[in-house]
């Protein structure tokens, strides 16, 4: 069996960094990655997912990353389930990040450098030029 998902996109709004009770660092943040099909004559669409990165990746994308930041995440799919107010059974789709990078242009790559190297395995130093691509925001 395989869950693994790699996505690049932008966040839509700045990453919201909390702290557990047993200390443990966690993200919620959302990105919107644009489809690979555009309709002629139609607005490009995009999809937008939600996010959760622990730990340090957490600390990592808190620390370096805002709304529209480009992010190239690794991680897997994960679903909650949960009963609403009517007493039906839901399910949320999210993605369990386990590794953050960079994705943003040349433009950024002066304010991404600065990343600490205690967090080598989570940055990616190569960047990919994205510069001139629509976006919803």
């Amino acid at each position: 069996m395989l869950n693994s998902v790699c996505l690049m996109g932008r966040l839509v709004a700045d990453p919201e960094l909390r702290t557990t009770n047993s200390g443990v660092s966690v993200c919620s943040f959302r990105i919107a990655v644009d489809r690979n099909y555009q309709p002629k004559g139609a607005d490009r669409e995009a999809d937008f997912i939600n996010i959760t990165a622990w730990r340090n990746t957490a600390e990592f994308i808190s620390k370096y990353f805002k709304k529209g930041s480009m992010i190239v995440v690794q991680g897997s799919i994960q679903t909650d389930t949960f009963t609403d107010k009517e007493g039906n059974k839901c399910n949320n789709f999210f993605v369990q990040a386990d590794n953050a990078m960079f994705g943003g242009g040349k433009s950024d790559a002066s304010k991404e450098a600065t990343a600490p190297a205690a967090n080598t395995a989570t940055v990616n130093t190569e960047y990919i030029d994205v510069e001139g691509e629509d976006h919803p925001f």
